[in-house]
């Protein structure tokens, strides 16, 4: 899927991944800032980025209640007040995503991974990590294809 990279030309998945860079920009996270991207056919079918839940106060005006609490990142999903950049994202998709690659800045969570499945999304391809690996391991055992991309030596 990277395509033709000559002519100094980025392939396909460095291309959606600095998109994932972009959006992360507009997470409201005081923790992680995180984005996702979800493309059928080179076609951008949606994106999402964390935050708070819309029309609610973001975690940078209102502060990190997991913060608050001291509780280790990777554990406890269910405390934290904001959404996940997967999860906007395939709410933002819909039944687009069916069939699609989520490309994310970040390892998705147990919870992510189960409405990957949902959404039937065929590819993942990640970049950064996370603690809790439990969500790969999950998408792997629900036959989508998990990809991890490396930077090379760029930035992404």
């Amino acid at each position: 899927m990277n395509g033709d990279t000559s002519n100094h030309r980025i392939g396909w998945d460095d291309y959606w991944m600095k998109i994932t860079q972009d959006i992360s920009l507009r997470s409201t996270c005081v923790r992680r800032k995180i984005g996702a991207v979800i493309v059928k056919d080179t076609i951008i079918i949606s994106t999402g980025y964390n935050g708070a839940p819309r029309g609610f106060p973001h975690c940078i005006e209102r502060g990190c209640i997991r913060d608050e609490l001291g509780i280790q990142s990777g554990t406890r999903h269910e405390i934290c007040f904001g959404v996940h950049a997967e999860q906007n994202a395939l709410l933002q998709a819909g039944r687009d995503a069916a069939g699609g690659t989520l490309y994310v800045n970040a390892y998705p969570c147990k919870i992510c991974a189960k409405m990957i499945l949902n959404a039937s999304i065929k590819e993942v391809v990640i970049s950064g990590t996370y603690s809790d690996r439990e969500g790969i391991e999950l998408l792997r055992e629900g036959g989508v294809k998990v990809k991890f991309l490396e930077s090379k030596g760029k930035k992404i």
